[in-house]
């Protein structure tokens, strides 16, 4: 079937990974999957939860927070504190970001450390939690680099890349990468959160209104393979570019990643 924007149906949208968007974070990268547009930055507190000290739990923590500002949706979304508690969208997509996390960080290298990862929705155009998953993946990435080379960290605790992607039955077709017409449209939408080892670490899929067969399922599944596949090369490739001798300068490194 032909999509609005062109794509094929196992085409990614424009994927981007721009890092030092955050400067006094450990690390950060705005993520961008198309339209939708991500602050993912991870800061590091040398101290750990007190369930972990009560329990006397080795090793360090990591967690995350998820927020979409008020402006990153066509109406403004009123925030959290507004309605006095955090919504359950925003609760399960933040418990979804850590746990992606967790599932590749070796806690115990992390030492008595707790790793925060903040996931800000700038623009909304569909998928915003596997954005949050796939920047986080690079921004978490980059912070261990950084501990590892100031002497805070003895070795990188990242055992691999995790990465996220949608997936959808629309009119009878198989689609990657839905954005927020495909989403909204779809009659079966799936998040896959998968390592770079091609192991699955979370499957989200529902039916709206409709049901799918195992055969539906088996040609979503392949999209997100290859997804996460692509979206892998992509992290490498800009983690290994911010590693570059010069790439302090993030104005020019941002506006680099920018073209690309």
């Amino acid at each position: 079937m032909e999509r609005q924007d062109g794509r094929l149906a196992d085409e990614l949208r424009k994927i981007q990974f721009i890092p030092g968007i955050a400067p006094h974070a450990a690390a950060s990268v705005l993520s961008c999957f198309g339209g939708t547009r991500v602050i993912c930055a991870v800061t590091v507190e040398e101290d750990v939860p007190r369930w972990m000290k009560a329990q006397r739990v080795e090793g360090g923590w990591l967690t995350a927070e998820y927020s979409m500002l008020p402006y990153s949706t066509l109406d403004r979304k009123r925030r959290d504190i507004a309605n006095g508690r955090l919504d359950g969208r925003s609760s399960e997509i933040q418990r979804l970001i850590g746990r992606s996390l967790r599932a590749v960080v070796d806690l115990k290298k992390l030492g008595s450390r707790t790793v925060w990862v903040d996931c800000d929705v700038l623009e909304a155009d569909g998928g915003t939690r596997t954005a949050s998953i796939t920047g986080s993946a690079v921004a978490a990435s980059l912070a261990f680099e950084k501990l590892v080379a100031e002497g805070r960290l003895a070795e990188n605790p990242l055992r691999g890349m995790v990465a996220a992607i949608s997936v959808g039955m629309l009119k009878g077709a198989p689609l990657l990468d839905l954005c927020y017409e495909e989403d909204r449209d779809a009659d079966v939408d799936m998040n896959v959160v998968m390592t770079e080892k091609g192991e699955f670490v979370e499957i989200q899929g529902s039916g709206e209104e409709a049901v799918f067969t195992g055969k539906e399922m088996e040609a979503m599944l392949a999209l997100a393979r290859k997804g996460v596949a692509e979206l892998v090369r992509i992290q490498r490739e800009t983690v290994s570019l911010t590693a570059r001798p010069g790439a302090e300068d993030l104005a020019s490194l941002a506006s680099f990643f920018a073209k690309k």
